[in-house]
């Protein structure tokens, strides 16, 4: 931990940030409320020493992503779009298609929206580790349960 002698400005250095593991459990968690805190985390904003230029936050697993819930009646309305790049490429998949087919990738979606659009959005979204059941293969990481 570095102070500037100048003005005090405490910047975060690399190797000294402490970057611990959390386990969510997604089973009835609704989507928006899970994905601003995961973000949050993601980011360290939750931490003392958040800088907003530099990545300070924690990894993330969430598992039974498939047992999420909307509020509303968004489950029959919303659409995720994706464009494959060429003239007229936009394809639309429905919320209970994308639940029943790739339910890790509408958290991941979520989480994304709600992190800043530049480069540290990829370095921290590498944080974010969603997974469909109850197992995950990062026990070797003892990461804590956190209640949402």
């Amino acid at each position: 931990m570095k102070l500037n002698k100048m003005n005090k400005s405490f910047v975060p250095q690399e190797d000294k940030i402490e970057k611990n593991w959390w386990l969510i459990d997604a089973d009835g968690a609704i989507l928006g409320r899970l994905a601003t805190r995961v973000a949050n985390i993601l980011r360290g904003k939750d931490k003392p020493h958040y800088t907003p230029f530099f990545d300070t936050g924690d990894f993330v697993i969430i598992i039974n992503s498939e047992k999420i819930k909307l509020s509303g009646s968004k489950d029959k309305q919303k659409k995720y779009y994706r464009h494959s790049g060429y003239m007229g490429g936009i394809k639309e998949t429905l919320y209970e298609k994308m639940l029943s087919t790739h339910p890790e990738r509408i958290i991941k979606s979520a989480v994304k929206g709600m992190l800043p659009k530049n480069k540290l959005n990829r370095k921290i979204l590498k944080k974010l580790k969603v997974y469909q059941g109850s197992q995950h293969k990062h026990s070797a990481q003892k990461p804590e349960k956190l209640e949402i």
